[in-house]
């Protein structure tokens, strides 16, 4: 059977399930591919971060950077981009970064959310629909009479769109859980590289002595010229009356 013979055999509520279908497959597609790019080059971002942290953090800071369209650089690099910082800080730099990046890979999720509850349900509404429009003209008097004869069909009609508003919901159901253990998974490996980079923080710290010495210096001792130092001469005393 073709499928647009389905389509519109399924009734009215089959629009508002394409409609859905539409959406949960963009979101699916999208975040398939902002997951594979993840995958691809996180776990070589971080080993490059936390071995650089090792010797240089300035040379560690220059890798979270220019790895900051990912999510694992973003979250390394924003303890390394303060010019001073403690433990404390650098903590907690770490723990508001990884909040904000999480969310972010939660993106989509209430629109899957919506397309697996109302899915159902449309298209149980579209089969109550297509039993009315069957059973309205069945007289009692026809049962078992060839007259009714189609109702058989019609009902088995009205049930395309259930088995639609199912398809549509199972689909988004199973990418929905695949994408919350990603993100799950993500959690543990912010954590990792986190407690990593905090341990190694509080046993070598950067050295910010120099930096900020010169700093002081340059804002504290105004600068001066070369040159004479120029002295203001006395006055001279007023003329008196002879």
């Amino acid at each position: 059977m073709d499928i647009l013979d389905l389509f519109y055999k399924g009734g009215p509520a089959m629009w508002p399930l394409l409609v859905l279908s539409i959406l949960s497959l963009s979101v699916i597609f999208e975040r398939l591919w902002f997951w594979l790019r993840i995958f691809v080059q996180e776990k070589q971002i971080v080993n490059r971060v936390v071995d650089a942290a090792q010797d240089n953090w300035e040379v560690a800071g220059d890798i979270a950077r220019q790895a900051s369209n990912q999510p694992v650089g973003r979250f390394l690099y924003a303890p390394l981009r303060l010019a001073k910082s403690d433990a404390e800080t650098f903590r907690l730099a770490l723990e508001a970064t990884a909040e904000d990046e999480l969310a972010g890979m939660r993106r989509g999720e209430k629109l899957l959310e919506a397309v697996i509850a109302l899915a159902p349900l449309l298209g149980l509404l579209g089969t109550v629909l297509g039993l009315i429009q069957s059973l309205r003209s069945i007289r009692i008097g026809d049962l078992g009479t060839e007259s009714t004869a189609g109702v058989t069909t019609g009902i088995g009609e009205s049930l395309i769109s259930t088995a639609t508003g199912l398809i549509v919901a199972i689909i988004s159901l199973v990418f929905y859980r695949l994408f919350q253990s990603f993100v799950v998974n993500q959690v543990k490996v912010f954590r990792k590289a986190g407690n990593e980079m905090e341990l190694l923080y509080r046993q070598s710290p950067p050295n910010f002595s120099n930096s900020t010495s010169a700093i002081v210096r340059e804002n504290i001792i105004p600068s001066r010229k070369p040159g004479k130092t120029r002295v203001s001469e006395p006055p001279e005393p007023p003329n008196t009356p002879n």
